[in-house]
């Protein structure tokens, strides 16, 4: 694929936010996600089959509002640090997720994106076939556990939001803990009040089928852009952040209404090119200039596939799937 170094030219009249498009959005997320909890509430007392069925958009305004915390987190969403910060950790307290932990775990994902050297932070776990193949019995089935799409996508996902990020006091965030105790903090007293109003089952009844969608597709999201069969990985020597956004992140073809719930993060491509970019400017970068439309390529349909991919083949430069790996040996 060619690449030039044109498209730093290209992406700064899409950089930059505008105030009322960023107000807009942060009024069409919250309000209907607020109202909706509300309404499920109040639905607990009709059917619970209808609670969970407006789970599901629910959860689609959830997704969006995490893409608004990840633009803040990029410093795209409003021109003021103080005010991403703000509306950054407010988002964090309904996604479950510390904001500024965040931030820094998504900025190391940014810098070492295919680079084979830098996958351990902010990055689904990938090994390389030869890395597989010197892992120990045990080490091969706990891999495999992990990459199996009901923890990926399923428990695991439900996990790492829920749970898991209480208790992120790695060494490397130092910095970031109080972020973490903020959160946390904020979710308990959250936790108290509505016990004391509502109750913990109603909370429970409402919130965690929410939680189990939202982190389910946005896992799901986060792998798909990054884990297709051509993907780019390379070593550190060798590594390219320009191929590396344009050939290691995909665009996600997705239908109209799932592209508004997602705030455009299906043009992931554009967004690994510039994350200065808001959310909502992705669309049009990406349709305004050819070099972005070489990214690969994937819809709904095609993107299935990739669940079954999950190692690293170095000699053939692609994903292969465990079955690929036994069928070569």
């Amino acid at each position: 694929m060619p690449v030039t170094p044109a498209w730093t030219d290209l992406v700064t009249k899409y950089q930059g936010s505008d105030f009322r498009r960023s107000v807009r959005q942060i009024c069409n997320s919250f309000i209907p996600f607020v109202a909706l909890l509300v309404l499920m509430y109040f639905s607990l007392s009709v059917s619970y089959w209808l609670t969970l069925a407006m789970a599901i958009p629910a959860a689609g305004f959830l997704a969006r509002i995490f893409i608004i915390q990840h633009d803040c987190g990029h410093g795209s969403f409003f021109k003021s640090t103080q005010a991403n910060d703000r509306l950054g950790f407010i988002c964090g307290i309904l996604t479950m997720t510390p904001y500024k932990y965040w931030r820094l775990c998504h900025s190391i994902h940014h810098r070492g994106a295919s680079n084979l050297a830098k996958r351990s932070i902010g990055s689904i776990r990938t090994l390389t076939v030869n890395e597989y193949r010197g892992l120990s019995r045990w080490g091969k089935l706990c891999y495999r556990a992990y990459r199996h799409p009901m923890t990926l996508f399923g428990v695991g996902a439900f996990f790492n939001f829920v749970v898991a990020q209480r208790f992120t006091f790695t060494s490397f965030a130092r910095k970031e803990w109080p972020s973490l105790h903020w959160t946390n903090l904020t979710l308990a007293g959250l936790l108290v009040l509505s016990i004391l109003t509502i109750g913990f089952k109603a909370l429970v009844l409402v919130y965690a089928p929410i939680m189990l969608v939202a982190s389910s597709v946005g896992t799901w999201l986060f792998y798909v852009q990054h884990q297709y069969e051509d993907t780019y990985w390379i070593s550190d020597e060798e590594w390219d952040y320009s191929l590396a956004a344009l050939r290691g992140s995909s665009y996600y073809k997705l239908p109209t209404v799932l592209r508004w719930f997602t705030g455009n993060i299906g043009f992931h491509h554009v967004h690994h090119l510039s994350p200065r970019i808001p959310n909502y400017n992705l669309h049009r970068c990406h349709e305004e200039n050819p070099i972005f439309q070489q990214a690969t390529v994937l819809t709904i349909g095609s993107s299935i596939r990739t669940a079954s991919l999950h190692l690293w083949d170095e000699a053939k430069q692609r994903l292969v799937s465990f079955e690929d790996l036994k069928r070569s040996a």
